[in-house]
């Protein structure tokens, strides 16, 4: 069983913040520094009455009318977000109120590579479930985890969602549409890279950990950067392989939206031009498990994406994560 993308969506906060704020803000930067470095030059941000799970619910409601359906069609819910709408219970639940679902559901946490991780895990449990249809939405409001004062994260990250309905399809021909090969991976040593340490069991919120800092998300950037590369690397070439396909035969890659260096590193390695990788992170930053659903649903509408076309989707961040798809595009 293979499955097939056939709906899609997403939903980004109204507040735009470009890279010229934090100047004026006294932050040590520039928006030259921040473009010529990153690739960014503006963000969004969620405000009032905006949440993890408002913009989840947002997104997913248009993909499931992209897809033609009622909730009632889908059978499965995987929500990935690193921030979650709050501890107890999952955003999930939350979320499947929001929209009318009745069907099993589910957090997880893998960070900017979540999404992957739920398309391959939803894919999983259509084919031992006999289901056929899921929701996987990607969600995140990133803000409202950084400290102000540290140049290193709060002028990387930005809030939105993305979604994707998955549609159960049995044509298992070299020709068919749907997922046709994936690999995840975690190298649990490198976790404190990037991390938010506070909040947890091992640090409950109080007085002295909240004026310590450990409620705000860190990351040591540089080492970060240099094993991302390689991640993707790596990663998306077993998925490739496991597709029965070659960079020579990917139509279209589309990257985890973190540094546009780190994006074009990997495609320097894979052998994918950057005419056929999908970026904008431009626009909106590093929204973590949401950027791959947020820039898919962009290049599908925009027309560049076609069915037929081969896609390669790579994620990767804290754990450290990571995870590929590769799929045919195109409705069962």
């Amino acid at each position: 069983m293979r499955a097939a993308i056939t709906g899609w969506g997403r939903a980004l906060p109204d507040c735009i913040v470009p890279n010229s704020y934090f100047e004026e803000i006294g932050l040590e930067t520039t928006d030259a520094w921040i473009s010529e470095r990153t690739g960014i030059r503006e963000r969004r941000v969620a405000g009032e009455g905006e949440s993890t799970a408002t913009l989840a619910a947002a997104a997913a409601s248009d993909a499931i009318k992209s897809a033609g359906l009622t909730p009632d069609a889908i059978g499965l819910f995987a929500m990935a977000t690193t921030t979650p709408e709050q501890p107890i219970p999952h955003t999930g639940a939350i979320v499947s109120d929001s929209l009318g679902l009745r069907c099993a559901s589910f957090d997880l946490n893998t960070a900017c590579a979540g999404f992957i991780y739920g398309l391959v895990i939803a894919q999983s449990l259509m084919a031992a479930g006999g289901l056929d249809r899921a929701l996987v939405v990607g969600s995140e409001t990133m803000s409202r985890d950084l400290d102000p004062r540290d140049r290193g994260t709060v002028i990387l990250f930005g809030d939105g969602a993305g979604a994707v309905v998955l549609e159960r399809s049995d044509d298992d021909s070299a020709e068919g549409v749907g997922i046709l090969g994936w690999d995840l991976g975690c190298d649990g040593s490198a976790a404190g890279l990037l991390e938010l340490s506070g909040g947890g069991s091992k640090l409950p919120l109080t007085a002295e950990v909240l004026e310590s800092g450990a409620q705000w998300l860190t990351m040591a950037g540089q080492e970060v950067f240099r094993r991302a590369v390689r991640a993707v690397q790596d990663s998306a070439n077993l998925a490739m392989e496991r597709a029965g396909v070659t960079s020579a035969g990917i139509d279209w890659f589309v990257p985890h939206q973190a540094n546009t260096r780190i994006i074009e590193s990997a495609c320097n390695r894979l052998h994918i031009p950057m005419e056929r990788t999908v970026v904008n992170l431009d626009r909106y930053g590093n929204t973590s498990a949401a950027s791959i659903p947020i820039a898919l649903s962009e290049a599908v509408d925009d027309g560049r994406i076609k069915d037929g076309d081969v896609i390669l989707m790579t994620g990767f961040g804290a754990g450290m994560t990571w995870g590929s798809v590769v799929l045919r595009w195109g409705r069962p």
